[in-house]
């Protein structure tokens, strides 16, 4: 008789455990379903409102681009700034290689300037920004393999109107930047020397500007340096939380072919782990002389590359830890 009660006793103990063990999981299940629901909300809710902002700046992603995977296990994602304004085949006024290496958790950004003397695929000899106006974003990754060696898997572009809509979009404050000098030609905008909070046309201005000494050059350093600053305001104001959000906002805004969940991913990932960007700029000090080409009938300025020691301090940056 007694061995039964125990028998008994035992069952019931082992069926409230389960009963608990289940509790537990269903608690699990709503507080993940509502963290998850919330972040697809917030996605959808920011990407309807961007969309009706966009009108005609909306990026459609029918773009031609046959990435490759990157031979050592990176993320590399073409970055391109065009300068459209109404015209159907535009240069790009910035170019780079940005990267995320998996193993180590590191972001790094390579600027190639885009007077940068290559071979253009199909083409010949020609400054490297004209690669976007002759074949768009593919022709853009062809140039970099075959002068530079490198495998990019994923480009994204984005044209002026649409840069300087996402920025008074996800930060409407404005972008705080200590402004080195008083600048204003040929950048739509008059902008005076020390810190301030400039908001998207502003901003635009400030990272196209290259009227002084270091012409090209300063504008890279400009343009690495708010890429910088964004990237901290982004982990300091938005955090984890909001990065649905963000990427529902500038969306219709970008041409690319990132899937959402990649982008979420990494940059939840540089978040948790405020990793800092490193950067690298094509070409390299020593590495170039300034030239004048004939390119068509115009007696163009551009960089002569070493193209040897370029491309190796390239692949040295991009491929070691």
């Amino acid at each position: 008789m007694n061995d039964k009660r125990v028998t008994v006793n035992n069952r019931k103990r082992k069926r409230r455990k389960r009963n608990f063990f289940l509790l537990i999981l269903a608690v699990i299940f709503v507080v993940f379903s509502s963290i998850f629901g919330y972040a697809y909300l917030q996605y959808r809710s920011a990407l309807s409102g961007s969309k009706a902002d966009a009108g005609d700046s909306e990026q459609q992603s029918d773009t031609e681009f046959h990435g490759v995977k990157d031979r050592f296990g990176n993320i590399n994602v073409l970055l391109m700034g065009v300068d459209s304004r109404g015209e159907e085949n535009s240069r790009s006024d910035s170019i780079m290689i940005a990267q995320y290496n998996q193993d180590t958790e590191t972001p790094k950004i390579v600027s190639i300037m885009r007077d940068s003397y290559v071979n253009i695929p199909g083409y010949g000899m020609n400054k490297i920004n004209a690669a976007e106006a002759f074949g768009g974003p593919e022709l853009v990754r062809k140039t970099i393999k075959e002068n530079f060696d490198i495998d990019i898997q994923y480009y994204a572009q984005i044209d002026f109107k649409g840069f300087t809509k996402v920025i008074d979009k996800v930060f409407p404050d404005g972008i705080n930047v200590d402004v080195e000098k008083d600048m204003s030609k040929n950048i739509d905008v008059s902008l005076s020397q020390g810190e301030q909070n400039l908001h998207g046309k502003e901003l635009l201005g400030y990272v196209r500007f290259r009227h002084d000494a270091e012409s090209d050059f300063g504008r890279v350093k400009r343009q690495q340096k708010v890429l910088g600053i964004l990237a901290d305001d982004i982990i300091s104001f938005h955090g984890i939380t909001h990065l649905p959000q963000m990427v529902g906002t500038i969306q219709p805004f970008i041409d690319t072919n990132v899937e959402n969940r990649l982008i979420l991913s990494i940059a939840t990932s540089i978040i948790k782990d405020d990793s800092k960007i490193e950067t690298f700029r094509i070409p390299i000090e020593d590495g170039y002389r300034n030239s004048r080409v004939l390119i068509g009938t115009a007696n163009a300025a551009v960089l002569e590359l070493d193209l040897e020691k370029n491309r190796q301090a390239l692949n040295d940056f991009l491929n070691t830890d």
